[in-house]
Order: structure tokens, then C-alpha cells, then sequence
């Protein structure tokens, strides 16, 4: 089976050519330094041609509320059309557990356009929902940090590592289309202001870290669940501090 991934040079997306071409599937990684640019469209008829499936694990270069609206609107229109083109039969993308829940943020306001698009294209397509990754910890810090404190919403959070979520989406893009979302997530809850001193303490990281009730997390309000996947999601395996260790 070809798949061409969108992204399919950055963190999840090397993750996902690389099982599906440990499982016998013709994986092409797609993304502007491959000469594929889903924004101006260039290179998208070519490297389509004789795929079944796209996954698209792409993520806007601008977090600015106007640009990542822009990124997200151009690009999954183009992609949808050059699939539709190509005769491409399923269609995965990679979103946000919670991301209808965060609408006061600009960036899942513009990921929430995307997953609407997908629905109302009329292509067949599967959207995996994740949960955060292990890895952007210190990312997460960095954009609630006032000074040398981290101040953050009181929410619970149930993190992977970007090695499941790569897994999971792989066995959905060999799958049947499910024309909806399927929820992965990791094994266990935290208080968000656990995780992220978990993370930061392993990278010495000093920085204060406390739950603020006026914090928001990328601009949007906080309810206790609004991170946490519902009852049906798919749970992985690999717990935080087993990750941690591995990482000294």
C-alpha cells in the first residue's frame, strides 16, 4: 500500500514512515524540503500519484492566531482536492483530544477548521485524536512561564510518548476508513502542574512551577476533564517516568 505522509519529516511523522515501512508499505514522507508543499500546492499531484492513503501529521510554522488559521484552511483544502484528484481512498489526520473544548484558543480554532473541512469533504478519513506528548513538557512550560515561574490552569492531563501516538496513527491509516475521530491517550492522569514538574525537574530545569486559577492553557479556559480523553479512547502502554529515565 502507498502512503504518503504530510510532515512525514518531523517528530511524528519520521515516526509514522518508519513503522509503515517496517510493515511492508511503500511510506513517502512528504514536506516542503521534500519538494512537496501543501499550502502552494507544489508537488502534491506528483507524489499523490498511486496512493491509497495520505496521512497528514503536519503542523502549522506560526502559532499566531490569522497564520495558523491560514495554514490550516489552505493546506487541508489543497490536500483534499489533490486526493480527491489522485483517487486516494482514505484520509488521516492527526488532531488534538479536547480540541472542541478549546475553542478560545486561536490555534485549536484553526485545528477545529481543519477537522471540519475533512468531515464535510466527502472523502472517506479517519481523525486520531491524541492526547499531549511526553516531549512538549518543557514546550508547555515555556508558554505558561512568567518570569521563573510556570503558572498553570488546575486541569488533569493524560500524556503519551510520540512513539504511541505514531503507532496509533499507523494502524489507523492501514485500516478501514471510520468517518469520525478515534481517541488514544496515554496510561495515566496527572494533575497538569505534575507533569510538567516532572518533566522540567528532569532536565534540571529550576523554573517555579504552580496551578494559577487565572491561567489559561493557550488562551482557553480550563474545566478539570477538558484534556482527557472520553471512555472509548485507545489507551498505550509507555508511562511517563519509564520515558524519563530513558531519556538520561
Amino acid at each position: 500500500m502507498k502512503v504518503v505522509v504530510i510532515g512525514g519529516t518531523g517528530l511524528i511523522g519520521s515516526k509514522v514512515v518508519a513503522r509503515l515501512g517496517e510493515h511492508g508499505h511503500e511510506a513517502v514522507a512528504a514536506a516542503p524540503n521534500t519538494g512537496v508543499n501543501t499550502l502552494t500546492g507544489e508537488g502534491l499531484a506528483d507524489v499523490l500519484q498511486g496512493a491509497q492513503v495520505v496521512v497528514d501529521v503536519s503542523n502549522s510554522p506560526s502559532f499566531e492566531d490569522d497564520a495558523v488559521m491560514e495554514f490550516f484552511r489552505t493546506s487541508t483544502t489543497n490536500l483534499l482536492k489533490a486526493e480527491a484528484d489522485a483517487g486516494v481512498t482514505h484520509h488521516v489526520a492527526l488532531s488534538v483530544v479536547g480540541t472542541d473544548r478549546l475553542q478560545g484558543s486561536g490555534y485549536f480554532r484553526a485545528k477545529q477548521a481543519q477537522e471540519d473541512l475533512i468531515k464535510t469533504s466527502g472523502n472517506p478519513y479517519s481523525i486520531v485524536h491524541a492526547t499531549q506528548f511526553f516531549e512538549f513538557a518543557k514546550g508547555l512550560a515555556d508558554g505558561m512561564t512568567d518570569g521563573d515561574t510556570v503558572r498553570l490552569p488546575a486541569a488533569k492531563i493524560q500524556p503519551m510518548v510520540s512513539d504511541d501516538v505514531a503507532a496509533a496513527v499507523g494502524r489507523t491509516s492501514v485500516g478501514a476508513p471510520v468517518g469520525g475521530v478515534v481517541e488514544v491517550a496515554g496510561p495515566e492522569t496527572f494533575e497538569l502542574e505534575e507533569f510538567i514538574r516532572m518533566g522540567l525537574a528532569a532536565k534540571n530545569d529550576p523554573r517555579k512551577v504552580l496551578t494559577d486559577p487565572q491561567a489559561t492553557y493557550w488562551g482557553a479556559a480550563l474545566q478539570e476533564d477538558t484534556l482527557l480523553p472520553g471512555p472509548d479512547a485507545h489507551i498505550a502502554e509507555t508511562k511517563f517516568a519509564d520515558w524519563l529515565a530513558q531519556q538520561k
